[in-house]
């Protein structure tokens, strides 16, 4: 069995990679962030510091909502 520090420290290094590639195939694409976008994360940051299992899943699903609204409303235009 692997250890549980091995599974973070995979996670962290899949995160880098991923950023690393996010960070060099954006070629300076600038967009702001919206209210609703904002709005969104404070909800889904909110529901992984929480403490209570239900209501930090439904902080979390609030804030996919938001998110998923504010894409429809981006594609839109």
């Amino acid at each position: 069995m692997i250890s549980s520090p091995v599974y973070v420290l995979i996670a962290i290094i899949v995160l880098a990679i991923i950023a690393i590639i996010l960070f060099f195939t954006r070629k300076n694409k600038k967009q702001k962030l919206t209210p609703l976008a904002g709005f969104a994360f404070i909800f889904i940051l909110l529901g992984i510091i929480g403490d209570n299992r239900t209501f930090s899943y439904s902080l979390m699903g609030i804030g996919i909502l938001l998110a998923i609204i504010d894409i429809i409303k981006n594609k839109r235009k």
